[in-house]
């Protein structure tokens, strides 16, 4: 199930991609060049074109197989569960510690020869 949502969350964001390059931008009109401004009935970008309406499908897309993959690969295991019982843990046998001496070990120095 994972490798075929990982399929399409690729393909979808290639063709995002692909999709966004094509578009021209904002102020590629001649009209925005001179500051004069289009009154049209849908606004001044006019209507939505096809790229536009593709670049909306392909972002939800995107959105929606990013969500299922992070649902499909997230662990459900608890913590809690993981985790064993008091009693099970007193069970464990402790080595014994060796105790730390305090004093410093003083490493024997040789006598130097003149």
């Amino acid at each position: 199930m994972a490798t075929f949502i990982i399929i399409i969350h690729i393909l979808a964001s290639l063709f995002l991609i692909a999709v966004v390059l094509l578009q021209s931008g904002k102020g590629a009109e001649m009209g925005a060049a001179f500051g004069g401004s289009s009154q049209t009935l849908f606004g001044s970008r006019g209507a939505a074109t096809f790229l536009n309406k593709l670049t909306t499908v392909a972002a939800v897309v995107f959105m929606l197989t990013s969500l299922a993959l992070t649902m499909v690969t997230t662990k459900t295991t608890s913590v809690i569960k993981q985790t064993a019982p008091a009693e099970q843990q007193k069970a464990i046998p402790q080595l014994p510690q060796q105790p730390i001496s305090q004093q410093p070990q003083q490493i024997p120095q040789k006598p130097l020869n003149k």
